[in-house]
């Protein structure tokens, strides 16, 4: 697959979109993928949401978001067991080949704790992925995100879970926003080779106007995409390769205008 056959849209790019909007303007821009967020999946419904890919043949690359693993009591952490699994088989109905893990944040202050309910979510969870046919993407997030996102904060350590389990079931997704600093980045991206699920793009720009909703298009500002992606393909993954941009600014901008700027930006950056 050519890289630029790689593109799919997160839904998170276009924020404001329903999966119809979605689906309809990626087809007119013969985007062949979308990554899908179940509160989108939950509006929409599954059946219509089946319908409408199968009409306009664009494949699904990834569904965000599961995990959460983290949880003060047992009642909530069964109900995030539970959350995973209805997650899980939406990615199956779906046809996504990867349910995205953003792992849970801190509890009680207790950063050890927290990690060992990740490792305790991940290994319960496991056997319903493998059911279902679909693996399990743990994202490792920017250790700003440490308190309330995720305790998992390099591809280091997710590589270690990773290697623990050692299921064909369980690999790593990477987001450059939250992997481009690290200095063992292009060491670690080799050692992931058997188990890259999927490569997210956008940019970190100066100054950030926000740690959450403030990531940049592609070229606006410091990461090395190319040398990033390339080091992807080169450890093996050649799948779809999402734009997964949290923006304020660009959520406003008309869906056609967006749509053709992502291009052209994924083509010169990318």
């Amino acid at each position: 697959m050519e890289t630029t056959d790689r593109l799919s849209i997160n839904q998170r790019t276009v924020k404001n979109w329903s999966i119809p909007q979605l689906v309809d303007q990626c087809a007119a821009q013969k985007i062949r993928f979308v990554g899908l967020w179940r509160d989108k999946i939950a509006q929409t419904g599954l059946p219509e949401t089946l319908k409408l890919l199968h009409h306009s043949g664009i494949r699904v690359s990834s569904v965000c978001r599961g995990g959460f693993f983290t949880a003060v009591t047992p009642t909530e952490r069964e109900a995030n067991f539970e959350e995973n699994c209805r997650g899980i088989e939406e990615a199956a109905t779906v046809g996504a080949p990867v349910l995205v893990l953003v792992c849970g944040g801190v509890v009680n202050r207790d950063l050890d704790r927290s990690r060992e309910m990740v490792m305790e979510g991940i290994e319960r969870l496991l056997p319903v992925a493998e059911k279902a046919g679909v693996k399990l993407g743990i994202e490792p997030l920017h250790p700003m995100f440490t308190a309330d996102r995720s305790v998992i904060v390099s591809l280091s350590h997710a590589n270690s879970i990773i290697e623990r389990f050692d299921s064909n079931y369980l690999g790593l997704v990477i987001d450059v926003y939250h992997v481009w600093w690290d200095p063992g980045v292009f060491m670690e991206i080799a050692r992931a080779s058997s188990h890259i699920l999927g490569f997210h793009v956008n940019d970190w720009i100066v100054p950030l106007p926000d740690i959450l909703n403030g990531r940049g298009l592609m070229g606006d500002g410091v990461v090395q995409i190319k040398r990033l992606r390339e080091s992807v393909t080169e450890a093996g993954y050649r799948g779809p390769i999402e734009v997964e941009i949290f923006n304020d600014r660009l959520w406003q901008f008309p869906g056609a205008d967006l749509l053709r700027l992502i291009k052209e930006r994924f083509l010169s950056s990318v």
